[in-house]
């Protein structure tokens, strides 16, 4: 890659971070972390802290911010600094609104991919997706640009980086990669994951014995990644100023069924002698349409526990029943020595670090 710095937006998150600590163990280029703030005063704020607790960062690593949902949130980014872009800032919950998805994903990444077009040294923008940006598409997924999937999303995150992907595609002048991510289960192959999304808050329910029913079909595959991969595969993509779209997951012949994934927790959750003595049944699987009605008749009961374990599953319930088989040629070629994680094992070592948590007076989650 040619000279000039690596910026990496949403320095401060936590995929970010993980790719910050790569870049800066596994390369020499300069770097310049993003941080979402709205006034410079709070990207300061932000920015002293993530930059003491980086190793090697004194004299690599220069620090701004700006609001992605804002017109400018780059301006105070200097466009002849830059070499590569990697993007992962974005507002990543389930349960978002359609219009700030639309406002910070999408119309976020249209700003971003601006300044790439206004950096005059720059060979390479990569942007982090998500592997249900193809939405409630079924079949094959391969490492394409993706249409409008017939079967629409799950969810207005979905849709909302659909549209990005579909935005920087258009952009044919800008070198663009986007890696599909699928979802994050922990920070490596330890299972410790220092960040928990629904995955872990299914499996805390799971533990809890909270989860009678189970929406999904026992042979959907399940993909599951850690932040390292994600990290290596960003760091390449950007190294070798790559473009297309990258699927950071294993194919479905390498991953776990939903059945699978309930095998192993209760594994698991099984040696611990609390969750055997309150013999936790299996939960049992509800078409869709039943577990939504389920579901909107616990609402009913306000903040019971019941509605509360019920409707956190309703926002990504619906790709439960989708059986998509995932290809990955094109992140095999771009990791030499690739080989598959070993998904029981990621997933049995995540649970007993949930296990290990919920033991903790320190840790809160």
């Amino acid at each position: 890659m040619t000279d000039g710095r690596i910026m990496v937006t949403g320095a401060d998150g936590y995929l970010g971070r993980h790719l910050v600590r790569h870049l800066l163990t596994h390369t020499d280029h300069p770097l310049l972390l993003w941080v979402r703030a709205a006034t410079a005063a709070e990207a300061e704020a932000k920015c002293a802290p993530l930059l003491r607790d980086l190793p090697g960062a004194a004299g690599r690593v220069r620090c701004t911010g700006g609001d992605l949902s804002g017109d400018d949130p780059f301006g105070a980014v200097v466009p002849d600094d830059l070499g590569a872009i990697v993007h992962t800032a974005a507002v990543t919950s389930f349960t978002v609104e359609q219009d700030v998805a639309q406002r910070v994903n999408t119309e976020g990444t249209a700003r971003l991919l601006d300044l790439a077009r206004r950096s005059p040294r720059l060979r390479s923008v990569c942007l982090l997706s998500s592997l249900y940006a193809t939405g409630l598409q079924a079949g094959p997924i391969m490492e394409l640009p993706a249409p409008v999937p017939s079967a629409g999303f799950a969810n207005a995150y979905e849709r909302s980086k659909w549209a990005a992907e579909a935005y920087a595609f258009g952009q044919t002048d800008l070198p663009v990669s986007v890696l599909r991510v699928a979802t994050v289960l922990a920070d490596d192959a330890t299972g410790r994951a220092g960040q928990h999304n629904a995955v872990h808050n299914t499996l805390r329910l799971l533990r809890l014995g909270m989860l009678a029913l189970m929406p999904g079909l026992p042979d959907t595959p399940v993909y599951l990644t850690t932040a390292e991969l994600v990290a290596r595969a960003a760091a390449a993509a950007v190294s070798r100023a790559e473009t297309g779209v990258f699927h950071v997951a294993d194919r479905a012949a390498d991953s776990l069924t939903l059945a699978r994934t309930l095998d192993v927790a209760f594994e698991v959750f099984g040696a611990d002698p609390g969750f055997a003595r309150r013999r936790v049944a299996r939960p049992e699987y509800a078409d869709l349409h039943s577990y939504r009605l389920l579901a909107d008749s616990a609402r009913g009961f306000g903040a019971s526990v019941l509605g509360q374990a019920l409707t956190s599953l309703l926002p990504f319930a619906a790709q439960l029943y989708v059986g998509k088989d995932v290809g990955n040629e094109r992140l095999r070629a771009l990791l030499p020595g690739y080989r598959p994680l070993d998904a029981a094992a990621l997933l049995g070592a995540t649970c007993r670090q949930l296990l290990a948590d919920s033991r903790s007076p320190n840790v809160r989650r």
